[in-house]
């Protein structure tokens, strides 16, 4: 029965105290775990399948805590599978504790933690097996578990400030549109009621409004539901089309302002990526693979894949890093002393941290500047609009 078909069970027994114990446990059926208990010197009263609910709700933050635990729990001389227990009873989330409970009853049927970690893609990827598999063969599962604790904090933190660096306006200004509509629709036809009664000639800029009020209040559900199919749609052709997305990334590097704070964390998520694998003693080729997977841009993973062909050719890594024209030469400089003094796992995480401090002292800089800008933008907008609608008024009171 291959480990893919393993499914989870809940067994009740008694031991040969004759005391009642509990616990789950993954196999091939429910035959297979009676006999595992049983070799165990547990009798079995009761075993059924469990109903794995789906982990949708762990995020990157959970696996993050999840590991620096596990790797506290390891370092203080824990046993794994007392670890796992201890971890997960401190859990918050249910989901995560289910997660932690699995990977427990996996590794107690005599799986490798990498392959208990491998049925989980979603939450644990390639280069996370990886590590803890090289961690396990090294004897040394504890100290790689604290480095992957440390890179996913690290990538974590990154990329938490890029993404409010971009949400921010966008955010913003989705604001600023639902306010604006909210009065387009609801507030200015009570002003054309108003001036109806004026009987005499509107202002140019308050007819527009008006004019832009009754096509908005007319045809909003066709808007709306025009808006929302387009990017469902662009949405799913994204999600469906690896070129789409190459050409998305391409697109984010090249942006105003904002291009600059994605190249500095991808540079960052490249080197501190690299700098982890190497120091766990992967070797060169096959930790660019996996940077290559983490690199999250399809500019720099193409990059990448050009870097592994050039190193696996001889050339070496500063070389084929400044071939790609992608880097800034700091990084290729960086790299050719970590190189000549056999310290190359030092400087990759030294240029990540340059990085990583440099994509936060750029979101400051953004939130700065853009604080103003949108205040403009949006009283340019919202004064406008009421201008617009108190102009006849003004002209009213002047002919009186």
């Amino acid at each position: 029965m291959t480990a893919a078909r393993d499914e989870l069970y809940a067994w009740e027994g008694r031991d040969r105290e004759g005391r009642p114990v509990r616990g789950e446990m993954r196999a091939g059926g429910p035959a297979l775990v009676g006999a595992t208990l049983r070799r165990q010197g547990i009798q079995p009263t009761l075993i059924r399948k469990k109903s794995v609910q789906r982990d949708k709700r762990i995020g990157d933050k959970d696996i993050a805590l999840f590991t620096r635990q596990l790797a506290t729990m390891l370092k203080a001389g824990v046993p794994l599978l007392q670890a796992f227990d201890i971890v997960a009873r401190s859990q918050a989330n249910p989901a995560l504790a289910r997660l932690v409970a699995g990977l427990r009853a996996d590794v107690e049927g005599g799986s490798g933690l990498h392959q208990a970690f491998g049925r989980h893609p979603r939450q644990f990827d390639a280069l996370y097996c990886n590590l803890v598999a090289a961690g396990e063969q090294a004897g040394l599962l504890d100290e790689l578990l604290a480095r992957l604790a440390h890179y996913k904090e690290k990538t974590l933190a990154t990329r938490s400030k890029v993404r409010a660096a971009l949400v921010y306006p966008v955010a913003i200004v989705a604001f600023a549109v639902l306010v604006t509509s909210i009065i387009m629709i609801w507030v200015v036809p009570s002003f054309k009621e108003v001036f109806g009664s004026f009987g005499a000639a509107l202002p140019l800029p308050t007819l527009i409004v008006i004019a832009i009020s009754d096509f908005l209040t007319r045809y909003w559900w066709m808007m709306a539901a025009t808006l929302g199919g387009a990017g469902a749609w662009l949405l799913r052709a994204w999600r469906r089309s690896p070129a789409l997305q190459a050409k998305a990334d391409r697109w984010l590097l090249r942006l105003p302002v904002f291009g600059n704070v994605v190249r500095k964390a991808a540079l960052a998520r490249w080197s501190r990526t690299l700098a982890t694998l190497f120091a766990a003693g992967v070797p060169l080729v096959e930790a660019l693979q996996s940077v290559r997977g983490a690199a999250a841009n399809a500019v720099y993973a193409d990059a990448t894949a050009a870097i592994g062909r050039d190193v696996g050719d001889g050339a070496s890594l500063a070389g084929a890093i400044e071939r790609t024209g992608l880097f800034p030469q700091l990084v290729g400089q960086m790299v050719a002393i970590g190189e000549e003094s056999g310290a190359l796992d030092q400087m990759l995480a030294k240029v990540a941290d340059f990085y990583e401090i440099e994509v936060d002292e750029a979101v400051a800089s953004i939130s700065t500047l853009m604080e103003p800008f949108i205040m403009l933008v949006l009283g340019v907008v919202i004064g406008g609009l009421v201008i617009a609608m108190y102009l006849p008024i003004f002209k009213l009171g002047s002919v009186i």
